[in-house]
């Protein structure tokens, strides 16, 4: 597959089916006991597949929630509270992942990354899948 082929895949709708919206919410009501108590929404967005490593780049976005902060303490321990929580999921995330990208290639591992601020309103946390 190219990287053309991968961009057409992972649209916006394809995108929201892998991490729907509502899972922030269920994260939160997890973590707090109320859904209100979180800080940020969490999607997913495909960032590019590299060719010279044959990986997929993935971001879990942190958009702040309006009257909320997003402030660094809050994010930074995430990657590894999201690697292992089973509302986040990040296993069948890449496991849907995989099956939308044919019998050709396939998902041989992942890994995610440290917490990036790119804004005061958004932190992102890569997700890098590796191809076989």
């Amino acid at each position: 597959m190219n990287s053309n082929e991968f961009n057409k895949i992972f649209n916006q709708q394809t995108l929201a089916e892998i991490f729907p919206a509502h899972r922030a919410n269920q994260f939160f009501e997890a973590l707090f006991g109320d859904a209100s108590e979180g800080a940020y929404d969490i999607s997913l967005a495909f960032i590019e597949h590299r060719a010279t490593d044959n990986t997929l780049l993935f971001e879990l976005q942190l958009s702040q929630r309006p009257g909320c902060c997003l402030a660094c303490n809050l994010t930074h321990g995430l990657p590894t509270v999201f690697t292992r929580h089973p509302i986040i999921n990040i296993n069948g995330v890449v496991a849907e992942i995989d099956k939308l990208i044919g019998d050709n290639v396939s998902c041989r591992d992942w890994r995610l990354g440290a917490t990036n601020s790119v804004s005061s309103a958004l932190h992102t946390l890569p997700l890098t899948i590796n191809l076989a």
